[in-house]
């Protein structure tokens, strides 16, 4: 399960360190997209084929079924952990989510989130400051 927050840097060659606690349960290579916001995704292969699947059954007629899966695809990589457990993130995804140096890793169950760091400040005080409300929405849906 991936789950907390951790705080890293990206080295100026684009590295960046994955936690030991979530190595096993993304694997040794893992794919990292551009996520929703500004943030990136990335989700072990297994969880990625379930993403996958399903967008393969959206009809082709749909189009905004086809838009999701050109942006969730064009903008996948296969990353590979080295040695010291860092992934090189790609230019392409390094510019969109903002990482230069300092970044948050935020593990959601089946997949981990990449933020810059100023940004996921900037979510995470959005986020407690709607807490009441969507502990209420969630009460709703019965969780």
């Amino acid at each position: 399960m991936l789950i907390g927050s951790y705080n890293h840097t990206i080295d100026n060659k684009g590295r960046l360190f994955i936690p030991a606690k979530w190595r096993d349960d993304l694997g040794v290579s893992f794919i990292v997209t551009r996520g929703f916001g500004k943030c990136l995704f990335g989700m072990a292969l297994a969880e990625w084929e379930k993403l996958t699947a399903k967008l393969a059954e959206l009809p082709m007629t749909d189009a905004n079924a086809q838009m999701f899966a050109r942006y969730m695809y064009s903008w996948a990589t296969d990353c590979e952990l080295d040695r010291q457990g860092r992934i090189l993130v790609p230019a392409k995804l390094r510019n969109f989510a903002g990482l230069e140096k300092d970044a948050v890793l935020v593990g959601l169950n089946s997949r981990i989130e990449i933020w810059n760091a100023d940004e996921w400040n900037k979510m995470d005080e959005m986020l407690d400051s709607e807490y009441d409300s969507m502990m209420a929405a969630m009460a709703q849906l019965g969780i």
